[in-house]
């Protein structure tokens, strides 16, 4: 497998190795130890997989300390653009954020450490994503930012005329009164 660093510290993207022949593929999407020995040293206890049409956001979401959850994540069907934001206050990238296509056809995960809010929208038809996490759901401590937070800016690659997102995260607070423990 090959990790790609990112502009930010420990966010990764990580291309696993494609084994391609005329009858389809085979790749790893998980080796703990290879994981380990790349610096992704966490423990997954929870594993969760979404169905979403297109134009879907889901996000911007976190769990506060002692809850936060690192995720590796990725797309078994379908294109989704999956974007980590920094809300390490201590970080010199605090309330930046990077974003990645991530599709069943380039096979590519997304290493989210604990410490950020995370989110993404789905570009094609239809899309399944899954997220591997090493902490259990928690929602007393769930929190999330709006996901068109004028502070952050984030490109979702979608007309926002044509974005589908949750009663529940139309209700998040903006980046900049957001609880945050990291």
């Amino acid at each position: 497998m090959k990790i790609i660093q990112t502009p930010i510290k420990d966010l990764v993207v990580v291309e696993p190795h494609v084994f391609a022949d005329n009858r389809g593929f085979f790749c790893e999407t998980y080796n703990r130890q290879q994981y380990f020995e790349a610096g992704i040293n966490v423990n997954f206890v929870q594993d969760n997989m979404s169905k979403s049409c297109f134009g879907v956001v889901r996000g911007l979401h976190y769990q506060l300390a002692p809850y936060a959850q690192s995720k590796l994540v990725s797309v078994v069907e379908g294109e989704v653009w999956d974007v980590a934001v920094d809300l390490r206050q201590n970080s010199a990238t605090f309330g930046q954020w990077y974003g990645v296509e991530l599709t069943a056809q380039n096979h590519r995960q997304f290493f989210i450490p604990q410490g950020f809010a995370h989110g993404f929208a789905v570009l094609s038809e239809t899309a399944i994503f899954t997220y591997k996490c090493d902490n259990f759901y928690n929602p007393s401590h769930e929190r999330g930012i709006i996901f068109n937070d004028q502070t952050l800016k984030i490109d979702w690659k979608i007309a926002e005329n044509q974005l589908i997102v949750s009663e529940k995260d139309l209700k998040h607070p903006i980046f900049q009164n957001a609880e945050m423990n990291f």
